[in-house]
């Protein structure tokens, strides 16, 4: 067991020396090339490959070695930045989600009506059109139980709407609740 912790030891050595010779002059490749505030991000980036990679950093070259990391690391970040970017400009462009104020009364009322479980069960299936399987693995229920769910909570909204513009009641009451709950 004694090999195994000088094994250890000997490898923090080598990277502590490899850290030591490059740190500032990786440090000062990223910022030049214009890290930005992501600097700091990108130096412990290039230093979490060289110790994955201690054993391929070569003894005579560490500093080119170790600047050719941080340069994968750096185009690596500007990908992700330009990705989040073009993501953002994306999303910008889209239409507004339908929210449950977004203006149709009628359902707004009838949704407010639902419990919170049939809300999501609806917004999960018509919002992010997701099949039972899907929502099965987000609400974490068998997809079987989604369809007997959803189904209840489509007839129940459609109950709801119905007897909100037939009649003055304003209500739906085949369905009681109550009673649904305790079926489950």
């Amino acid at each position: 067991m004694g090999g195994h912790l000088s094994v250890g030891a000997d490898r923090r050595a080598r990277f502590e020396e490899v850290f030591d010779a490059a740190y500032v002059p990786v440090q000062r490749y990223v910022r030049r090339r214009g890290g930005g505030d992501e600097t700091d991000d990108v130096v412990a980036d290039t230093f979490m490959v060289v110790w994955r990679r201690l054993d391929d950093v070569p003894s005579e070259a560490v500093v080119p070695w170790c600047l050719g990391a941080a340069r994968r690391c750096l185009a690596n970040q500007r990908r992700s930045t330009k990705r989040r970017a073009l993501l953002r400009d994306r999303v910008a462009r889209e239409p507004a989600p339908v929210h449950d104020d977004s203006g149709d009364a009628d359902l707004v009322a009838a949704l407010a009506r639902l419990d919170d479980e049939q809300r999501e069960l609806l917004r999960l299936s018509v919002w992010e059109c997701f099949g039972a399987g899907e929502i099965a693995v987000v609400l974490g229920i068998t997809p079987n139980a989604v369809s007997i769910r959803l189904h209840r909570a489509r007839r129940e909204l459609a109950g709801l709407l119905g007897a909100g513009k037939n009649s003055d009641g304003g209500g739906h009451s085949s369905v009681d609740t109550r009673d649904r709950k305790e079926e489950r």
